[in-house]
């Protein structure tokens, strides 16, 4: 089988906990040893854990894992099962006393409008996905941190349509490769290469006719407190490329770009979107080039998140219009 997705970078292992019922789930990618992050927040509600490490001036480099969760903020309690699966392998930051501290940045979306509110990843769903971790291709759609995004909800579930987790890599060369993984749950509109609307607010909850969220959010622009249907696009991109923390910050930078060429608008207020990266360091690398491809990984991640998403209560999926 061709890997085509995250985990064709050597080293990186991806794994999902999915909840049908709840209509939520987590997805965690387990890092090699010596992996650099960084990441890159630009949405206006944000939900993150341990992003502040990863900027350039503070002391910790390396990273174990990150997290993708659903559950709005209360997902973030599944990166304690994360830290427990590492701690137990003995794997973290060795602190001068000799203690373990996994290292595991997060960040959530909001999908507690799909299934039951009651139910969020927790501890037992961190560790889960740790569990079900491999190299193999990743599972897409309507799994993991995907399980119940949706897609241009701004009139409510059954005018939006489903929204899933998807992955996608791009050879730099014969050697060098960068992935994507994003959970997309998106205000905006995502939209196909050619530019013509893939998914988003359709006209009617029977329709398969996309109207266009920049069209539904002209009656929202003299309403400074207009009630926002939150949202949500977080990623993680990886590569093999050598990069400092510096580097690999920008690389967090450069590859969020890739969320504002497919998804119009992006980086709303109602939007936490974040995107982290993560560098193995096996091969002396351009970060400037990197960033460029990584932009089109995430660009290709998120259309297949969408096209590999199915149908959940009552958000209706591509596939089914």
């Amino acid at each position: 089988m061709t890997n085509n997705t995250l985990t064709v970078v050597p080293g990186f292992r991806v794994g999902h906990a999915t909840h049908l019922e709840g209509g939520t789930g987590c997805t965690v990618v387990l890092c090699p040893a010596g992996t650099v992050g960084g990441v890159d927040q630009r949405g206006g509600a944000p939900g993150t854990r341990e992003t502040d490490l990863l900027r350039p001036t503070h002391h910790v480099e390396t990273v174990n894992a990150v997290l993708l969760s659903g559950g709005s903020a209360y997902g973030l309690a599944a990166s304690v099962g994360v830290m427990r699966y590492l701690e137990e392998r003995e794997t973290g930051y060795r602190s001068g006393g000799g203690y373990i501290v996994p290292i595991v940045p997060s960040a959530i979306l909001f999908d507690l409008t799909v299934g039951s509110s009651t139910i969020r990843p927790d501890a037992g769903m961190g560790y889960t996905a740790c569990e079900a971790a491999s190299d193999q291709p990743v599972k897409q759609g309507t799994i993991g941190a995907g399980t119940g995004c949706r897609i241009g909800a701004i009139y409510g579930n059954p005018r939006s349509t489903k929204g899933g987790i998807g992955s996608a890599a791009v050879w730099i060369d014969k050697e060098l490769v960068v992935a994507a993984l994003v959970a997309v749950n998106a205000v905006g509109d995502v939209l196909a290469e050619d530019g013509h609307i893939l998914a988003g607010v359709r006209a009617a909850e029977d329709s398969s006719e996309f109207i266009g969220m920049l069209n539904a959010m002209r009656d929202l622009a003299r309403v400074t407190n207009a009630p926002g249907r939150d949202n949500t696009v977080i990623g993680v991109v990886a590569t093999n490329a050598r990069l400092t923390k510096d580097h690999a910050n920008k690389l967090a930078q450069m590859a969020n770009s890739g969320v504002a060429r497919t998804i119009n608008p992006a980086h709303t207020m109602y939007d936490g979107d974040t995107m982290f990266a993560l560098a193995s360091g096996e091969i002396e690398a351009n970060v400037s080039v990197v960033g460029a491809f990584a932009a089109e990984a995430v660009a290709q991640a998120i259309r297949n998140a969408v096209l590999e998403a199915t149908s959940l209560y009552d958000v209706r999926a591509v596939r089914d219009l």
